[in-house]
């Protein structure tokens, strides 16, 4: 009660609550998470779930009927908690190398430009709300900072607990958000703890609540590294090759290390190594989706991380970008198998370099979710393709290219090129019915005579393809097809191309509603998506910062949700570049992902 009686006795002064939960990692450290609630936005249901409701009654701190802003209206809040790096001196691209500290040192700690906190913002996402689009509590991380905050899970279902990588620092946090919109940490996943792998990206949790998690980067040391099942693969070292797999718990422990690449060199297409391996291998796993009924995940390759994610400097090679998906065997969650590796066959544009052939850099795959469907897709995010295998339980998954971000790119913004080639479309997810597939594109910046292609959230209409099961027609095979799309009939269809300035990399599904009962409900009729804009800065594919939320319309075309707009500057989505938040004047920060999420107590 001591904290309590501090902030009550303080409330003239403040109106937030600090509070902090701490854990010991593997290495005997403290790490600890710290909650900064704004008081003023919170209601006093959500107060009273925390035990802080009744104890502040009549004070300035609780609800509108108490001076606050935020009504005691008894509708229950649903939030959206985004993953955000602080944004500072280091995050520099080639071209911005100036004068980068060697180390980073005591004085360069500090707010604005300097190094700070990276954090989980928790933003009110309840429609209606009198604070909708207000950032209600911002949850630092600590004392790692620069872990360059990248994804979580795809999607959050109830009694999940938040998996968040952090790339630079090679840690896994795991959040309890089951006292939303106060976060806990639960654990933190050590490079000592994943030892043949490093550079973690995404995550698939299953319905046991542990997770898969793609580490994209080698081993942390140069050499050998023995895996859970006793084999013995050789790498190059930190955020090098090969990748792997891990099996987390639902704390976030690991239960067991896959290798991502077979015993052989992989050399069906070219796979560069820097430093050079003696069994070449393109395996450096990013994007993740299951399909447990089907005991089958998929995996998706994107580079070898040290070389461009990690190294402001232009990448060396362009082979250094993987054209590979992988599928597993799951049938034994806690032992993982890899059953196969897929080579994307090239297709008919020629690159204006190597990695802009369609299958260059395998950044995302999505599965599909209905029983009677067993295959997914994958998109390059430098080839500006997007590939469709109808069966991913076969022992070699048939891909084939069926849809030309050309096509889309024309669409968009028929006055820009429309060339495909390094269009940097990244998130790519089927909706929950399986109808339709949502792709986040970036867009290639203008250079010399080349305009640049559009920034956009596409939507395709995928249900012929769907429904052709493993019989599908649709090829994409000549440059007619690139640009007017697919000739076949069950090729995917352009629904929308919602523009979306400022380069979306990122997004997610809202899987929740509301219902009569006053308890959210997940639902499979998705109505609105969310979108984040930024990349890595090293890459020099930084984005503008905002997070944006998006409506489905009735005749199932995007609308920016104009409502949702930024506290600050009053503009429609939020926007992280600003001077002060709740944990204090930082200055900008990086919004990576995002997850739709409500607590415990909210949802039935």
């Amino acid at each position: 009660m001591g904290a309590l009686n501090a902030l009550v006795q303080g409330f003239f002064n403040s109106d937030l609550y600090t509070q902090v939960s701490r854990i010991t990692g593997a290495d005997g450290q403290t790490y600890k998470l710290t909650n900064h609630l704004r008081t003023d936005l919170v209601p006093t249901t959500a107060l009273q779930s925390l035990g802080l409701g009744d104890a502040l009654a009549g004070t300035p701190l609780t609800g509108d009927d108490s001076g606050g802003t935020a009504p005691a209206d008894g509708v229950r809040r649903e939030y959206l908690v985004v993953w955000s790096g602080d944004r500072n001196v280091l995050d520099r691209s080639g071209k911005q190398l100036t004068n980068l500290p060697d180390v980073v040192t005591p004085d360069l700690l500090g707010t604005g430009d300097q190094i700070g906190p990276d954090f989980f913002a928790v933003i009110d996402a309840t429609k209606g709300s009198s604070t909708y689009g207000k950032v209600v509590n911002t949850a630092t991380v600590g004392p790692l900072v620069e872990n360059e905050p990248h994804h979580m899970q795809y999607i959050w279902h109830k009694g999940n607990n938040i998996f968040a990588g952090g790339l630079f620092t090679d840690v896994t946090y795991v959040i309890d958000t089951s006292k939303l919109p106060a976060l806990s940490l639960k654990h933190i996943n050590l490079p000592t703890d994943t030892l043949c792998g490093s550079v973690p990206d995404a995550y698939w949790v299953t319905k046991d609540g542990g997770a898969f998690g793609t580490y994209m980067g080698g081993p942390d040391v140069p050499g050998p590294c023995t895996y859970s099942d006793g084999t013995t693969r050789i790498g190059n070292g930190f955020a090098g090759s090969p990748g792997e797999l891990v099996r987390l718990d639902q704390d976030g422990k690991t239960v067991f290390e896959a290798p991502a690449t077979p015993e052989t060199a992989e050399t069906e297409q070219r796979c560069d190594n820097i430093p050079l391996l003696g069994a070449a291998t393109c395996a450096n796993p990013h994007g993740i989706q299951a399909r447990e009924d089907l005991d089958t995940l998929v995996t998706s390759d994107y580079n070898e991380p040290r070389n461009i994610i990690l190294n402001p400097v232009q990448a060396p090679s362009s082979y250094l970008r993987r054209p590979t998906v992988r599928t597993w065997d799951i049938s034994d969650l806690s032992h993982p198998k890899l059953r196969a590796v897929s080579f994307l066959p090239d297709g008919p544009r020629v690159g204006k370099v190597a990695h802009h052939e369609e299958p260059r850099a395998a950044m995302e795959t999505t599965v599909t979710n209905l029983p009677g469907h067993k295959g997914a897709f994958a998109s390059t995010m430098q080839g500006g393709a997007i590939y469709y295998a109808p069966d991913i339980t076969a022992a070699k998954p048939a891909w084939r290219e069926v849809f030309d971000l050309t096509t889309a790119n024309k669409h968009a913004d028929p006055s820009r090129n429309p060339y495909g080639g390094g269009s940097n479309g990244a998130w790519i997810q089927t909706s929950l019915d399986d109808k339709y597939l949502y792709h986040a594109v970036a867009g290639r910046a203008a250079s010399g005579n080349d305009t640049g292609s559009p920034s956009y959230i596409l939507k395709l209409d995928v249900r012929r393809l769907l429904r052709s099961g493993t019989g599908v027609d649709c090829s994409i095979d000549t440059i007619e097809e690139t640009v007017r799309g697919g000739a076949e009939s069950d090729c995917p269809a352009i629904v929308s191309t919602l523009p979306a300035p400022g380069g979306p990399h990122w997004g997610t599904l809202d899987n929740l509603r509301l219902g009569k009962d006053g308890f959210y409900h997940e639902t499979r009729k998705v109505k609105r998506i969310a979108y984040a804009n930024y990349f890595v800065a090293r890459t020099g594919l930084d984005g503008d910062h905002r997070v944006c939320l998006v409506d489905v319309k009735r005749d199932q075309t995007l609308r920016l949700d104009q409502r949702f707009k930024d506290e600050k500057s009053g503009k429609t989505c939020v926007d992280f570049d600003r001077t002060s938040w709740p944990h204090g004047d930082w200055g900008p920060a990086k919004p990576h992902s995002m997850l739709f999420v409500t607590a415990d107590g909210d949802i039935k």
